[in-house]
């Protein structure tokens, strides 16, 4: 049966990504730190090339977390280039390379049509302008049975779970105050109150909190 999954780093005060994000801070100002804790581990290196890396509570929830995925859904700012049509000289192929890490179909949600994007290893991005569910519905059929991962950000993860439509997420919430920028849970109408927690991992540089939606 294909789950729906998220997995999002969270500043303790609640932000995903910091203020004034751009193609220079794409997080945000201050957001990188929000991520140093996944860079130190080995199952996320190994993910975008990288050798070395730390074992332990950390690196397994990250290798569980990349298990059995068959689709990405992210929104256009996890993907780069910001609002308004494309640009085409040169076009903006993403933040990754030729070779990016998810090496299934992924799936961008925009406003602006543009043809697909054929990248190494695997990798398609597909892009949506037919919002979520027109979204999920293609992620189902190019995932062939495996799970789906709902990548960032904070708007398009809002959107699903609005909508009930994400079955696990896992919060990593890491000891960093970024006081503004794209806070997790607005606009959300109560939706997350559909979640019950299941498990907590703790290491000295984050806590991982899983939750599932109650049946």
């Amino acid at each position: 049966m294909t789950i729906v999954r998220l997995g999002i780093t969270m500043s303790v005060d609640g932000y995903v990504a910091g203020p004034n994000q751009s193609s220079e801070h794409p997080l945000g100002e201050g957001g990188g730190e929000l991520h140093q804790w996944a860079f130190a581990v080995r199952s996320f290196r190994e993910m975008h090339g990288m050798e070395g890396g730390s074992t332990g509570p950390d690196d397994d929830v990250i290798a569980e977390s990349i298990r059995n995925i068959g689709a990405t859904i992210m929104g256009r700012h996890m993907f780069g280039e910001w609002d308004g049509p494309w640009k085409e000289n040169p076009p903006w192929n993403g933040w990754w390379g030729d070779d990016p890490p998810f090496h299934t179909p992924v799936f961008v949600l925009t406003h602006h049509a543009r043809e697909s994007l054929v990248m190494q290893a695997g990798t398609t991005f597909h892009f949506v302008t037919e919002g979520i569910h027109a979204a999920l519905d293609r992620a189902r059929e190019a995932a062939g049975g495996r799970d789906i991962n709902i990548g960032g950000g904070a708007d398009v993860v809002q959107q699903y779970l609005k909508a009930g439509l994400i079955d696990e997420m896992e919060v990593h919430v890491v000891p960093v105050l970024l006081g503004s920028g794209s806070r997790l849970f607005d606009n959300l109408d109560g939706g997350q109150l559909r979640y019950e927690c299941i498990r907590v991992v703790c290491s000295s540089a984050v806590t991982h909190i899983k939750y599932r939606r109650a049946r």
